[in-house]
């Protein structure tokens, strides 16, 4: 079987996850990158948008799940996103979600943390 992968990096959100309630009520940017390996077999013979990944609608499934439901550990988050990829394309074979968090909590300086995560339908 052969696939091909897509990359969206850096799709940005406001949202309020985190464990600390300043977290809950204040909110920040939050970033994620999917990679996403899809089963290649008709539409890259096709060149047809049906049967593959829709960028615009990926992005909107991210958007609900980020904005969604508060977590509390950005891995929950990614593993979500990754969920929630695979229900919505049965052609995705592998999620790999990354989300980056530029204000985590810690005591010193950081350019953010960032958890992967990977899910195998």
């Amino acid at each position: 079987m052969k696939h091909y992968t897509i990359y969206m990096k850096n799709c940005a959100f406001f949202a309020r996850h985190g464990f600390f309630d300043e977290e809950a009520f204040l909110g920040q940017r939050f970033f994620v990158d999917a990679r996403l390996d899809v089963e290649a077999d008709a539409p890259l013979q096709e060149d047809k948008l049906d049967g593959t990944v829709d960028y615009g609608v990926a992005f909107k499934v991210i958007e609900s799940v980020v904005l969604g439901q508060r977590r509390y550990l950005i891995e929950a988050l990614a593993a979500d996103i990754a969920l929630g990829l695979c229900a919505k394309f049965s052609h995705i074979r592998r999620a790999e979600i990354t989300v980056r968090k530029p204000n985590a909590p810690v005591p010193g300086v950081l350019d953010y943390v960032e958890v992967t995560v990977t899910h195998v339908p």
